[in-house]
């Protein structure tokens, strides 16, 4: 027996330096540090109107798909999130209009969040009253004063706002203008093209995004999506405009970039790469209006003579409506220059597929964003990004490797126990 336990004990202990050896490979990224931001902030505007009571989403009401959707992202809310709920037309079921258009409260307060309480609030929801879109937005919008974390309003709506003159697209338009950095996301719940244009509006003016959802499932993934959106980290897209050619095409530098496309139409930026670095971009276009299906996206790396270097494609079916693709172009080291290395102009193409439906507007373009990043390149084949598998090359040596001397140990093993029983 003890000479049974000794072979078990040699491989707990190989088990354990292996294991210790993984524990101090270089890890991928630090622990995240303080960044002295505040907590994210979401505020989700629901709509509570009398619509809500049809019973068109998987076979229940849309009021009922909503309560589901909001329990799930409760649970699914990041803790470093704080997040409240407001809501539009819930209390006031009479017919004065004025008194319709004032019809807003918040459900829950903008804060650390206690799921337990958060659910009982929506759980007393019954639809009422009007659509009060626009006042419920600036009322929102002052939920999330203060601070200098992200900002970001999810509004849930089943119908147009109901309380014009107060347009709702000129109420996200003044918040937008406040410079506050607050983001509004839109979910329409009914395939409406009125509907549809006046959610992409509110979304468009603040930089945010437009869906229709039918499903409670896509409702609950997408507001969890929105959610966690909220706790990355905020960058801020410079507005700019691209060229119908590479040689009239602005020069850009690494950041984020915001333009529109026309249909049919190809969007040419211009970015300086020098010897030993590495030019990494992608695009994403939004179909912000209905579209038909089947449609594509294009970014081209192309010399300044017209020479394509790499390209990247995606293509599409019509099931999101936003589609996106980006390449990579490392420039290598040139050993002969003595002096200061000249930088190689590589021009950025972008085309996209997109087609209207009947009857859709076809300008202004489609709006697309354009991420530019230009850094140093893989430093030969001791770079490990070199080898397409970034930081997981590691792992997967040490991985061969005790396989490896697993393998010898089994077999070591086997031939000194089959040696024991021949001599038993």
């Amino acid at each position: 027996m003890i000479t049974r336990k000794r072979p078990v004990a040699g491989v707990c202990v190989l088990l354990a330096a292996l294991t210790a050896g993984l524990v101090a490979l270089p890890a991928g990224a630090a622990a995240d540090e303080p960044t002295g931001r505040d907590a994210p902030k979401v505020n989700l505007l629901l709509d509570v109107s009398g619509s809500m009571r049809a019973r068109d989403i998987d076979g229940q009401s849309r009021m009922a798909a909503a309560k589901q959707a909001f329990n799930e992202v409760l649970d699914a809310t990041p803790k470093e999130v704080e997040l409240g709920i407001r809501t539009l037309g819930a209390n006031y079921a009479g017919d004065d209009r004025k008194e319709g258009c004032k019809d807003t409260a918040q459900l829950y307060p903008v804060g650390p969040l206690d799921r337990t309480e958060a659910k009982a609030a929506v759980a007393t929801l019954t639809p009422t009253g009007w659509t009060p879109i626009g006042p419920s937005l600036l009322k929102a919008a002052d939920d999330l004063e203060g601070g200098n974390g992200s900002k970001r309003i999810v509004l849930i709506s089943d119908g147009e706002d109901t309380c014009a003159p107060l347009d709702p697209c000129e109420v996200a338009r003044e918040i937008a203008a406040k410079g506050i950095g607050l983001t509004i996301d839109t979910l329409g719940l009914v395939p409406n093209a009125k509907l549809s244009r006046q959610l992409s509006c509110i979304a468009e003016a603040t930089g945010g995004t437009y869906a229709s959802v039918e499903h409670q499932d896509e409702l609950t993934d997408r507001v969890n999506e929105l959610v966690d959106r909220a706790a990355e980290p905020v960058v801020t897209p410079v507005a700019t405009e691209g060229a119908d050619s590479c040689a009239k095409a602005p020069t850009l530098k690494s950041g984020l970039y915001t333009d529109r496309e026309e249909f049919g139409q190809q969007r040419w930026y211009r970015v300086d790469v020098l010897p030993g670095q590495e030019l990494r971009a992608s695009v994403s276009v939004g179909a912000d209006r209905a579209m038909n299906p089947n449609h594509g996206v294009l970014l081209r790396a192309v010399t300044v003579h017209g020479r394509e270097i790499v390209r990247g494609e995606a293509a599409g079916n019509g099931r999101t409506d936003v589609l996106s693709t980006g390449l990579r172009y490392p420039k290598p080291e040139r050993e002969d220059d003595d002096g200061k290395p000249a930088a190689e102009t590589v021009c950025l193409a972008v085309t996209h597929s997109f087609s209207a439906g009947a009857g859709v507007k076809t300008t202004p373009g489609l709006p697309l964003e354009l991420t530019v990043d230009v850094v140093d390149g893989p430093d030969g084949a001791s770079d490990v990004a070199s080898f397409g598998l970034g930081r997981g090359w590691w792992l997967l040596g040490t991985l061969v490797l005790a396989g490896f001397l697993a393998g010898l140990l089994w077999g070591w093993l086997s031939r000194w126990r089959f040696a024991v029983w021949r001599t038993n």
